[in-house]
Formats: C-alpha cells, structure tokens, sequence
C-alpha cells in the first residue's frame, strides 16, 4: 500500500462531545498493521482519551492537519475548520435535509470536500458497518429509567456521565421498583438492542406486542415493536418489509394502541421522513394516552413525534412538553410530558462507546481508505465530492442551494 496520513480532528460541535472515532490503542494497532500508515491525532482537552494517552500509545499528536489526505470526526465539524480539498468522515446530519446543517452541506462542497458520512457505510447487504447505536440505546433507555425515578420520586439514578462504563451501570439498575409501568420501545437494531439490554439488565419483563395489547400485569412491562406493529400498508395490502423501505409513503400510523396502553416511549426506531407520524400534536392534545415519559433516541425534529421540539444535552437531558399547547414545559411538571430528546447519547459512555466504534471502523473501512479493498463502501456514503453532490444524493440540489 503506498503511504497514508490519517488526521483524527478536534470535536468542534458545542455542546463538546468527547468520543473518538480511534481510541489511542488502535491507532497503534492500525499503523503496525499497515507500515505506510501515520495517523496523527489533533490535540483536545475534551476527549475521553486524553493526548497522553494517545502519547503512551506511540501515538503523534500535532495541532497542523493539513499534511493529512483523510481526516476522521465524530460530529458535525464548524465550517471555519475545514481543510478544503480533503476527505472527511463524520456524521454530518444532512441526508434528511436537516434546515440546521445546510450551511455545513454548502461549506463543504464549496471547499471541494469529499464528505463520506459513517451513517451511509454499509456492506453489500445494506447493513451499516460503524456506528455507535448500541451505546445510544443504552444511555437513552437509562435516561428513560432515570426520568422515570425522578417523576415518580422512586428513586434516584446519577446521570450516565458520572458513571465508569455499563457494568457500574447494570449494578446500579438492578432490581429497580418500576412500580406497574408499561413500556413500548420501537425499532429492531442496534439503537434497541443496547436500551432492552437496560431494560432487561433493570429486571423489567418483555412482553410480546399482541399480550402488551390485551392483557393486563401487575408489575413492569415492555414490549418491543417491528415496523409491521406501528405501520401497515394502505388498502390492508400483506405488509412487505422491502416495499415499506422502498415505499414508506405507502404506510399509514398503527401505532396509536401501544401508545394508549404505555406509561414510556422509548424510540429507537429509524424514520424516513416519508414514512407515517407516530404521535401527532393532536393525537398528544386528545388526552387519550397515559403516555408520561418519551425517551426519543432517534431524536428526529419535527419528525415522527411531536413532542419533541428540540434537542436536550447531556448537561440537561430532559425538558417538558404541555400537549394542551404544544409547546415546551417543566420537564416534571403535572400533566406535561416529560421528553428526553438527547442526539449525542453515546457521549455518556464515551469510552465503551469510542472502543466499539474504533473497533468497526478498523476491521471494516480503513481497508477501504487504504485501497487494501474496495467493496464500493465508501462510493455508496459520499454525499458529495469534487464540488457537487454525489449521484445517489442528488435528491439534496435544491436544499443545498436553499430552496427548500
């Protein structure tokens, strides 16, 4: 292989996110494995891993990137630092047509960027190689669990932030008193694996979605939903999975009877923006739904749940939504909602989360960068490159020009 540098930036994003997408462990691995590989590690106070122990690990740092042809992120990455001519890897948070993240679009092809967004990297089965969902799920589960405690005045939990990694976490939740509350969580990936391990790991019993309907418990309960229980297809045609990736506009809302039988939501699911609302304004104003908590994972603005308006930080996860108003509240306040709509979960595990990433990332896409193999990976998650959007992403012209 000829020669590579690789630059890991500085987190630039506010609020400060401190994962990694290399630990200081695998970079050494990385560059023993491949000789003609350097990877250079910009200096940051905010990392989980500090510059000392990229040092220890053999590892350089150094302020000046612009001698590296690759450069690795986490989050969005502020305009003003962008080396033009570059390939970048981060989840930029665009594909949907983000309002908030178009500037960042326009910058980056303006600035000849090639954008290879980790969200897109799948292998030949379309299944995401790299991602930090798992840990998303477990954080965000907790916070459900945490809010949960705090609305009830049950119990107490710390935040996810002050604890050492999920088996102080796992310790802490066991045997918890979640009173009679019934649970529904939507999505079948990583995102909720990672929040029914908490639920699992907090002694609360999974239910089957058909039982969550019709029977009534004593204890705590959760069921988890495929997009076949919160959708079917219009006309009551057979709901077929590839049709419904394929057509999500062809699907309408079955989700309103889990939501009338929950006291939490968790929602972990993946929303195209053409698929179905699942919680309405009107249908959270009707009164209908015991619904108290929403732990919203996925975090999709505007999206599928109307509650939630915004996004929440790790420093304040959770805020208040009045269904009467629409608008935002006390996060605990009577006859609100309480909302936790954090989009950088994994961030309170940084580590755990850092390790597993880095890990992906080195089996499965710095072959790719160091053109060891070519599997078409990155060609199918570049947005854009050479000054204009890629051909799979050229549904994003007109918001990247402003017009829509």
């Amino acid at each position: 292989m000829k020669g590579m540098t690789i630059g890991v930036i500085r987190e630039t994003k506010d609020p400060p996110d401190r994962r990694v997408p290399l630990i200081p462990v695998q970079c050494r691995e990385l560059q023993d494995r491949y000789p003609g590989l350097r990877i250079l590690v910009q200096p940051s106070p905010r990392r989980c891993f500090s510059d000392e122990e990229y040092h220890a690990a053999g590892v350089e740092t150094g302020e000046d990137l612009s001698g590296c042809s690759v450069l690795l992120g986490v989050k969005e990455v502020k305009t003003g630092t962008l080396i033009p001519g570059r390939t970048y890897l981060f989840f930029s948070h665009t594909a949907k047509k983000q309002p908030y993240n178009r500037a960042l679009l326009q910058a980056l092809v303006e600035k000849g960027i090639r954008l290879i967004d980790y969200e897109y990297l799948t292998d030949r089965d379309q299944v995401r190689v790299v991602a930090f969902g798992r840990w998303a799920g477990v954080v965000g589960a907790f916070n459900g669990l945490r809010a949960h405690g705090i609305r009830s005045g049950g119990f107490d939990l710390p935040p996810a932030r002050m604890l050492r990694d999920l088996q102080e976490m796992k310790a802490i939740i066991g045997g918890l008193d979640m009173g009679v509350t019934r649970i529904v969580v939507t999505g079948g990936g990583r995102v909720a694996g990672g929040a029914l391990e908490v639920l699992e790991a907090a002694g609360i019993r999974q239910v089957e979605p058909e039982a969550f309907l019709a029977a009534r418990y004593s204890e705590a309960v959760f069921t988890r939903l495929d997009p076949w229980h919160y959708t079917r297809r219009r006309g009551g045609k057979k709901f077929d999975f590839g049709h419904f990736v394929a057509h999500p506009d062809q699907y309408e809302n079955s989700f309103l009877p889990y939501a009338s039988r929950a006291d939490m939501f968790i929602a972990c699911h993946f929303w195209d923006p053409r698929s179905p609302v699942m919680l309405t304004r009107q249908a959270l104003a009707s009164g209908k739904f015991p619904l108290k908590i929403i732990a919203d994972i996925s975090c999709d603005i505007d999206g599928p749940v109307a509650s939630t308006i915004r996004a929440s930080t790790i420093a304040e996860p959770f805020y208040g939504y009045d269904p009467a108003s629409g608008k935002e509240s006390e996060p605990f306040r009577e006859g609100a909602l309480s909302v936790m709509a954090v989009d950088n979960l994994p961030g309170e595990l940084p580590r755990d989360a850092s390790a597993d990433f880095g890990q992906a990332l080195a089996e499965n896409v710095i072959p790719e960068l160091l053109g060891i193999r070519d599997t078409g990976m990155l060609e199918r998650a570049t947005i854009a490159s050479g000054g204009r959007l890629s051909e799979a992403y050229a549904y994003l012209q007109d918001y990247l020009e402003g017009k829509e």
